[in-house]
């Protein structure tokens, strides 16, 4: 975090120094604009980094011709925001003016034009449109393909990516061998500690864990935390995530004090590394307490979601789906502890987000709608239950 406030700070000085010395619109302020937007986009302040990347675009509509690259570069710079913060609409329509921009500009095989392909796939898998991801994602690699020397690491990031789609739709087969063949062009392609062959070694861990092996998959998680042990120093936050992953295999097995310890560790990295109110704070408050709601300790598992939820709440859109989620979350805990009066409210929270958010068949929507027929179930109002069903 200190290294991206230096930097910010130095993007600032220049900027200052830019706008004294040159025309209010010349290219090298929306340079100066775009710098400090990336600073703000990766601390977490997506309000900030979008205004920025905003007044970048501008000057570059002025200065430049209609169909210059770096405008593309503007506006997927500007999805990539939107995208971070769940606005996923607004992602999509900025990315895929970058590609009408790139398709006018550039040849038609050109490596930026996979770039536009692999962002739209992103936005189309994070709002579970998962065929379209998976078109958008193959496009991408085809270019790659053609474009890239066989062995190039943004092939391996593609096959990642498609094994993330076929991970998410059920596809456990075809997302190992994804995984695997993008695993193996990172070896070829990186040093053997390099911090990817660890986010492949996670990703083929998450396929096992969801495929019900867990020897393989702590195998794997296990593989990724090494070599962050050699590379990185102590408080990084990806250890903080590889002992995240390692309690989720502990917590699937029923492991619930090794889950607990391991989700703590990591919990404790991410205080040290991250802003206080930084969404993976939240993610960690939650898996901890999935642990305690697992093992019956409700308050406890109440008062961890009730933070994660407090993080989400800030760092997030109003209806952002991961808070639908959490509502959801904490109306299950109310009702396991006969709390059904609150339960109901928590899960009616909940689907007026996803209401909002997601497609009208997405399958989040029937959760919800199962979640409140079960309180109302609990409560012997069988006809308010039989109505939500």
């Amino acid at each position: 975090m200190g290294e991206y406030l230096k930097a910010l700070s130095s993007y600032e000085r220049s900027l200052e120094i830019r706008k004294i010395a040159l025309p209010s619109n010349h290219p090298d302020l929306a340079t100066s604009y775009n710098n400090i937007a990336m600073m703000y986009d990766k601390m977490g302040e997506y309000s900030k980094a979008l205004s920025s990347y905003e007044r970048s675009l501008e000057i570059g509509r002025i200065a430049l011709p209609s169909n210059h690259p770096n405008l593309a570069t503007s506006y997927s710079n500007i999805g990539i925001v939107y995208d971070n913060m769940g606005e996923y609409s607004k992602a999509l329509s900025s990315y895929e003016r970058s590609l009408e921009i790139r398709k006018k500009a550039l040849p038609p095989n050109h490596p930026d034009l996979a770039t536009s392909y692999n962002n739209i796939g992103r936005v189309y898998s994070r709002m579970g449109e998962y065929s379209k991801a998976l078109s958008s994602y193959e496009r991408s690699l085809e270019i790659w393909n053609i474009a890239l020397p066989p062995n190039h690491p943004d092939l391996a990031t593609s096959y990642n990516n498609i094994g993330t789609v076929y991970d998410n739709m059920g596809q456990y087969s075809k997302a190992l061998s994804s995984y695997e063949r993008s695993l193996e062009i990172w070896k070829i392609a990186l040093p053997p500690n390099h911090p990817k062959l660890t986010a492949s070694y996670n990703n083929i861990g998450t396929v096992y864990s969801h495929m019900g092996e867990y020897s393989k998959a702590l195998s794997s998680y296990e593989r990724s935390l090494e070599i962050d042990k050699i590379v990185l120093p102590p408080n990084h936050p990806n250890l903080a995530t590889s002992y995240n992953n390692i309690a989720m295999v502990y917590d699937d097995m029923g492991e619930y004090s090794k889950a607990l310890s391991l989700y703590e560790r990591s919990l404790k990295i991410w205080k040290i590394a991250l802003p206080p109110n930084h969404p993976n704070l939240a993610t960690s408050y939650n898996n901890i307490a999935m642990v305690y709601d697992n093992m019956g300790e409700y308050s406890k598992a109440l008062s961890s979601y009730e933070r994660s939820l407090e993080i989400d709440k800030i760092v997030l859109p109003p209806n952002h789906p991961d808070l639908a989620t959490s509502y959801d979350k904490i109306g299950m805990v109310y009702d396991n502890m006969g709390e059904y009066s609150k339960a109901l409210s928590s899960h009616e929270r909940s689907l007026e987000i996803r209401k909002i958010a997601l497609p009208q068949n997405h399958r989040d929507l029937a959760i919800s709608y199962k979640n409140i027929a079960s309180v109302y179930s609990h409560m012997g109002e069988y006809s308010k239950a039989l109505s939500s069903f």
